[in-house]
């Protein structure tokens, strides 16, 4: 198959990326992080969730970021929603987008949810069919697809069950996520040839951690198979708590310079989006996980 013309990278630097920051990140750094992003030419941007603050503090202002950002720019805002409660929450500061997760390992959905996957999709689709009703587009989140850090290795068969059920109930989107960062390009594939038996190509997106240092191998893998939706954080941000030494998500600007290295559209700004790096990780103190902001940063070019 040949590779896609064009892809949409979604940014989840200011959700995924910084929700298991220790310390807490003030409000007016988070929105010029997002600011910055906006300029680079993304946009989707993962803003924050509206989870509860007793066991996500540093989601606890997303309602308050949300309302601060411009929406006459085509810049999409999506929030994470996990139950009825965050939906009511997310409605009440005027989401326009969600987003909804599930696993494809119940000892995952245990550890992180405490549910089962079936319980978890009782939750899901009272937010759905609240989101339909108001004509609100919902995009699936699925972690563990490839690996888990309690159950091992995961069959394709488990993700495409769940991708199928998040088709369903309604997601215009599923983006399959390498929680602790363990694919490698032949398992990342027989992982989309599965899900794809139920789910069109069109509607995938790939969300690769890079613990192993596979993130752009995955990708590219899953370029070859018609994916043309890429998940990324500024700077490499992230990491997962209940998976030991699972580091930050795929960086933003080294998917950027792959992608302009197979000359696909993206409409993203290298140079812009380093800068969005460089500030953040200056607010936190640390370096860049990105190898392409580090180049760009020797050569004085960010």
């Amino acid at each position: 198959m040949s590779l896609p013309q064009a892809v949409r990278i979604v940014e989840v630097g200011p959700r995924d990326g910084l929700q298991n920051e220790a310390v807490l990140v003030p409000a007016p750094v988070k929105r010029h992080l997002i600011q910055l992003l906006i300029d680079s030419g993304l946009k989707t941007i993962e803003v924050g969730s509206f989870v509860s603050p007793r066991w996500v503090p540093q989601m606890a202002d997303t309602a308050d970021i949300l309302a601060s950002l411009p929406r006459d720019n085509g810049v999409r805002y999506p929030v994470l929603v996990p139950n009825a409660q965050g939906m009511a929450a997310a409605l009440a500061a005027g989401a326009t987008e969600i987003a909804v997760f599930v696993a494809a390992s119940e000892s995952f959905s245990r550890k992180n949810i405490n549910c089962s996957i079936d319980e978890s999709f009782v939750r899901l689709i009272q937010v759905a069919e609240t989101a339909a009703k108001l004509h609100i587009p919902v995009r699936g989140y699925i972690s563990c697809v490839v690996g888990c850090p309690y159950e091992g290795e995961i069959a394709p068969g488990a993700v495409a069950s769940v991708a199928a059920r998040l088709l369903e109930m309604g997601c215009y989107e599923i983006s399959l996520g390498d929680t602790i960062g363990v694919g490698t390009p032949v398992k990342v594939q027989a992982m989309i040839d599965g899900v794809a038996a139920h789910v069109p190509v069109g509607q995938l997106a790939l969300h690769c951690h890079d613990t192993w240092g596979q993130a752009l191998a995955n990708i590219f893998a899953g370029l070859e198979r018609g994916v043309a939706v890429v998940d990324s954080a500024v700077a490499g941000l992230g990491g997962c708590p209940y998976a030991k030494g699972a580091s930050g998500n795929v960086a933003t600007e080294d998917v950027v310079y792959l992608l302009n290295g197979l000359g696909i559209d993206h409409g993203v700004d290298l140079g812009a989006v380093a800068l969005a790096g460089r500030y953040i990780m200056g607010e936190l103190g640390r370096s860049s996980q990105s190898k392409v902001a580090r180049a760009l940063l020797a050569a004085d070019r960010v």
